[in-house]
């Protein structure tokens, strides 16, 4: 198996991709009034820092999410029909004229999708719990002015159309199968198992301008969203976690990014996924044979490519690859795969 990953050095508010061209998007844009993000938006838009220096958040925060909708025209245009979308977003809180307040970004984006006519799916709540001593803000003891910790963010999931349809018996779809364990773990609509990433960059102010999401997040819902050789796209690409996620699980990916500096920063994540698609595959293998000692018995169905039993026919030819060969194409990457053997 063959797959390429393409990465454009560009503004994701105007590509060059085709019409329909695209099987599923997963990105998380900066989050609108984040103070981190407030410098990338006042670039696109000056009346946002205008907005915050008179101290009128609402303005701000609806001049951020035009730019944000820009990108979205662009999502609906290029996504297939049938293909999904999961936008990974945080709502902010900030003090703005001396006003503490809430800022539902999770809200807007889900209003923007729909309006563009995407429909939308049950999302997932992505609970990623702080050990921050300073996390309870407010008034401290004293009722009634204090305010809970923001320690979750949303995986909004989106549709492009009706279900996207298969001729029957195609082979990459079933080899794409999940564990029946995997989904009844993956399609919950609360993930507290997935830790966030710690921000570890230490290439000049990269650190500054990066809010990568961890590996497991788009790896998982690339996973459950797509079929081998699939195409992803994340207009938002940052540190190219999601391009990473796609070459170990076997689909072609695209990736907008304005700033350069990451694609020399990727090639070096590149170069461990031949060991990290081992590591994972190894270890969704190992968990489900954990799986059968605990249920075997009610294993009815024997794996194709594997010697263990599953739960459901749907599950028997299951196949999973590792990355053999990682080379580098101008900023894009070619890889190989092989079908994964112990």
């Amino acid at each position: 198996m063959e797959t390429e990953h393409e990465i454009h050095v560009g503004d994701a508010r105007d590509t060059s991709l085709p019409d329909d061209s695209i099987d599923l998007v997963v990105t998380s844009p900066p989050y609108p009034m984040i103070e981190m993000w407030d410098d990338l938006f006042a670039d696109a838009n000056p009346e946002i820092e205008a907005a915050l220096s008179a101290g009128d958040g609402d303005a701000a925060f609806e001049f951020m999410h035009d730019e944000l909708d820009a990108v979205w025209a662009e999502l609906v245009r290029v996504l297939k029909p049938g293909g999904i979308a999961v936008i990974n977003v945080g709502d902010a809180t900030r003090k703005v004229d001396g006003t503490f307040q809430s800022f539902p970004n999770h809200a807007h984006v889900l209003r923007d999708l729909r309006e563009r006519g995407l429909k939308s799916l049950p999302d997932i709540l992505w609970r990623k719990p702080s050990n921050r001593l300073t996390k309870f803000m407010g008034s401290g003891m004293l009722p009634p002015n204090a305010y809970a910790a923001l320690e979750h963010e949303y995986l909004l999931v989106f549709r492009n159309g009706d279900t996207r349809a298969f001729e029957p018996g195609v082979d990459h779809r079933y080899e794409s199968s999940y564990f029946w364990e995997e989904r009844n773990e993956w399609f919950s609509d609360l993930w507290t198992d997935v830790r966030g990433e710690e921000q570890l960059l230490d290439h000049g102010d990269l650190r500054e301008r990066s809010a990568a999401f961890p590996f497991e997040l788009p790896y998982r819902l690339i996973s459950m969203f797509s079929v081998y050789g699939d195409t992803v796209l994340d207009p938002f690409w940052g540190t190219g976690t999601t391009s990473l996620a796609a070459m170990v699980a076997g689909r072609n990916s695209v990736g907008y990014e304005l700033e350069s500096d990451f694609v020399e920063l990727f090639a070096e994540r590149a170069e461990t996924a031949p060991e990290l698609s081992r590591n994972v595959v190894s270890r969704r293998l190992d968990d489900h044979r954990a799986f059968v000692s605990d249920h075997g018995g009610d294993l009815k169905y024997d794996a194709t490519y594997y010697g263990f039993p599953v739960k459901t026919a749907q599950e028997r030819d299951i196949r999973l690859y590792a990355v053999n060969d990682v080379e580098r194409d101008g900023t894009g990457f070619f890889v190989t795969h092989e079908p994964y053997s112990e």
